[in-house]
């Protein structure tokens, strides 16, 4: 049987969305469908909202509603310090243990030569830039503990440590293979307490 268009668009709207498949994607349009018309109504404004008001920071990559974010132009921070995460919801999650004061680079995304993904594809170069002009002693690479967050950590600190700036990593209290917005705030805490020079 062939569902209604409208039905089989939610559908394949939903399926575009990461690890959402057909039979998934076809419940929450049939969930939606069932929902109050105010509700759908909020959630397609939000959506567009989303799209139409948030934008990367041109500092650190952050997504943001302002340019440059409210961390970037916090000068409280330490200065010294810039973490690398992969993705901003990296930030968000380090940011929800309230132990890290310094500042943070979005790389979005990690080499993987097997995804066609170079050092021109993330954000390698706004980091390197960022070293020239910031007062940044220390860069904590803080990608996940994949291969290829490996990789792309063992490339940025060849690139970083020879002009003189300490490069760590996070301590592997973070189990290998997993992603840092899953991880416990203690489990942070003490991967960037016990993080180690590269």
């Amino acid at each position: 049987m062939q569902y209604p268009e409208p039905i089989a668009k939610l559908i394949e709207s939903y399926m575009k969305l990461p690890g959402i498949g057909n039979k998934t994607a076809t419940r929450l349009a049939f969930y939606t469908i069932d929902m109050h018309k105010d509700d759908v109504t909020d959630f397609a404004k939000a959506l567009i909202s989303a799209q139409r008001d948030l934008h990367y920071c041109s500092i650190c990559g952050n997504i943001t509603e302002e340019d440059p974010c409210a961390i970037c132009q916090d000068k409280s921070r330490d200065q010294s310090v810039i973490l690398v995460v992969e993705e901003p919801k990296d930030i968000m999650t380090m940011e929800g243990m309230r132990e890290y004061h310094g500042l943070y680079h979005v790389l979005h995304g990690v080499l993987s030569p097997i995804d066609g993904k170079g050092p021109e594809d993330i954000n390698i170069a706004g980091l390197l830039k960022r070293l020239q002009n910031d007062q940044a002693k220390e860069v904590i690479i803080a990608t996940n503990a994949t291969p290829e967050g490996e990789a792309t950590a063992t490339y940025m600190s060849r690139l970083i440590k020879p002009a003189g700036i300490k490069v760590t990593r996070l301590a592997h209290g973070l189990s290998v293979g997993s992603d840092i917005e899953y991880a416990d705030e203690m489990t942070l805490l003490k991967a960037v307490e016990g993080r180690q020079e590269m």
